[in-house]
């Protein structure tokens, strides 16, 4: 059955998203930086070659330009590797974009370790802790083509900045099912359990469905919360799964200085002390391999997270 998993890079689902969304929304335009083949924006440019903007290999620029656009009503995404879009550009989507909290979203592919050969210099690790800073920008980072999908959708019709982290690699599709619902600031429970909370985001909701498989069979039952909007968090969520559980797993594809981890430990430690492992790349870059390798070499598959995870229930 594992082989007949339909998978899907999250760089892919944004390209055919805004395409689709192209025809709904003609005040819709995207930019580039010269990587338009990579960040999958060259299936919106195909269909609308009059509303996408190569602005070439200067991604500050960008960001004010998209800037001006937003201000004569139209909707700009702007895209690039993680890497450029939120560390090169911070200054400018922080005083161009975050300060007037204009209408502007951030298409940032290549996030995290799963670029792969790329190596550190191309390993965005901090991005999520970067633009969490920003007053007023919504950060999200889909698990699935499925949610990405609907987090493109989403950010369209929100009115403000937002931030959306897409990876490389291609990830199984695991919100394929008629009940799916998106929604900005939202999470949901992907399965039940009551002896431990994995909260997990991107392509890490995978691995923590998989660990919790191989935990099953140890005889402890993982909750898996899936949370696609880092900021705003959904307390909620949270505070229920851990005051049923009593202990929290957070695991992400980034630093656990500033990202999913930290804002899972904001939220707990001001309304529900809760024991907590964070689960990601532990102060350290990056560096060149497979994703696949990468991903199992910092403990973020499914066998790295269950060892953790029943290392920190013991």
């Amino acid at each position: 059955m594992a082989g007949e998993v339909k998978k899907i890079a999250t760089r892919e689902s944004y390209g055919s998203a805004l395409k689709e969304l192209g025809a709904e929304y003609p005040n819709l335009v995207v930019l580039d930086a010269d990587l338009a083949a990579s960040t999958k924006t060259e299936v919106f440019r195909k269909a609308y070659p009059g509303r996408h903007f190569d602005c070439g290999i200067a991604e500050a620029n960008m960001m004010g330009v998209a800037a001006g656009m937003s201000l004569t009503g139209l909707i700009p995404f702007v895209s690039s590797f993680a890497m450029f879009a939120a560390g090169r550009a911070f200054e400018q989507v922080r005083n161009s974009i975050g300060y007037p909290h204009l209408n502007v979203k951030i298409g940032a592919t290549h996030a995290g370790i799963t670029v792969g050969e790329d190596g550190a210099s191309h390993q965005c690790n901090e991005d999520i802790a970067l633009m969490r800073t920003i007053p007023g920008m919504v950060v999200m980072c889909p698990a699935d083509d499925v949610e990405a999908r609907a987090a493109v959708r989403a950010a369209v019709e929100y009115d403000g900045p937002v931030y959306l982290r897409f990876g490389r690699a291609a990830v199984p599709v695991i919100n394929d099912r008629p009940d799916y619902h998106f929604e900005i600031g939202k999470g949901t429970v992907v399965r039940e359990g009551s002896d431990v909370t994995i909260v997990a985001t991107g392509i890490c909701v995978d691995s923590a469905l998989g660990a919790a498989e191989l935990l099953a069979k140890d005889g402890i039952r993982a909750e898996v919360v899936n949370i696609c909007t880092i900021k705003p968090l959904d307390e909620d969520i949270l505070i229920e799964s851990a005051r049923k559980t009593g202990r929290v797993v957070t695991v992400e594809e980034h630093s656990v200085i500033g990202g999913l981890g930290s804002a899972v430990c904001d939220c707990l430690c001001a309304k529900l002390p809760t024991p907590v492992k964070k689960l990601g790349m532990q102060d350290v870059f990056g560096e060149s391999g497979s994703a696949s390798e990468l991903v199992k070499k910092y403990g973020l598959d499914a066998e790295g997270v269950y060892r953790s995870v029943k290392e920190f229930c013991a």
